[in-house]
């Protein structure tokens, strides 16, 4: 099966940012061999939650608690998959902004009112209590790479590789490291373009950084894009250093070189997105 068309930013804990039972957990897990590899991860949630919810989408069932583990120098680290929860706010956001008619037909009220449950209790009460602010560790792109992502990550942090069945494009770093960059970013944004729609994105994103032990890691990853690419694209892929050349020009008011970064990162990633309405 081929991998869905998303990317991936994703953050890696050390155990020693989980609670004890948890730890006991994923010790298990990655003892047991049970760990799922990020190219196959995309599908295997997918698969999970399909047959989980099956045809009558009336109900959300608990879905197997999983995660992507990496060994990283002496450490191990853990990103939870955390499908049940995410599995509800999709759900949620599913309704948003639509009549109560289509909205109901997409997710029945017995599936929303649940949803609304899992989050609830995910986000507030005696689980923020016992175990601190809630996280999720992985976001989701479809069709493309928010472009705010990019100043989270440098040039040096990529690892690629073009063999086939193998092709990945993703840039690892420490998440000490992306704090600073999306610190930066953020101040150059609202020092030169104020509170703008781009500024309050990076400061969204920077917060929930924030949210992570700082030994964590944290990962771009191009996951099922890298089939929309070809390899000279992969090889060539620059945008994390237009992103950087874009700011620092910003910050330096020469606004001719930020918007000619802008620009060429736009129509590369809109090349992308225009795939969509092929598909």
């Amino acid at each position: 099966m081929p991998s869905l068309f998303a990317a991936y930013l994703r953050v890696y804990e050390p155990l020693a940012a989980f609670d004890r039972e948890r730890q006991v957990y994923w010790r298990r897990y990655v003892k047991e061999g049970r760990a799922v590899a990020p190219l196959e991860g995309p599908n295997r949630q997918r698969t999970s939650v399909i047959e989980a919810l099956g045809a009558s989408w009336t109900r959300l069932p608990n879905l197997p608690d999983e995660a992507y583990v990496l060994e990283w120098g002496d450490s191990l680290l853990i990103c939870p998959w955390n499908l049940r929860v995410r599995v509800a706010e999709a759900a949620l956001t599913a309704r948003d902004g639509v009549p109560p008619v289509i909205a109901d037909a997409f997710v029945p009220p017995i599936l929303a009112g649940q949803a609304q449950s899992v989050v609830d209790d995910w986000r507030s009460g005696a689980r923020v209590l016992e175990h601190g602010l809630p996280r999720l560790h992985e976001q989701v792109s479809t069709w493309g790479v928010p472009l705010r992502w990019f100043a989270f990550v440098d040039l040096a942090d990529r690892e690629l590789s073009t063999r086939p069945g193998r092709r990945v494009l993703r840039y690892r770093c420490a998440i000490m490291k992306a704090r600073a960059r999306a610190q930066e970013a953020h101040a150059i944004l609202e020092r030169s373009l104020g509170d703008v729609p781009i500024t309050q994105a990076v400061a969204e994103t920077s917060r929930w950084l924030d949210e992570f032990h700082d030994s964590s890691l944290v990962e771009l990853d191009y996951g099922g894009l890298v089939a929309l690419m070809s390899d000279e694209q992969l090889v060539g892929d620059d945008s994390p250093g237009l992103i950087a050349h874009g700011l620092t020009a910003v910050a330096e008011g020469r606004g001719d070189d930020a918007t000619k970064a802008y620009e060429q990162l736009v129509e590369r990633w809109r090349a992308i997105q225009l795939l969509e309405r092929c598909n």
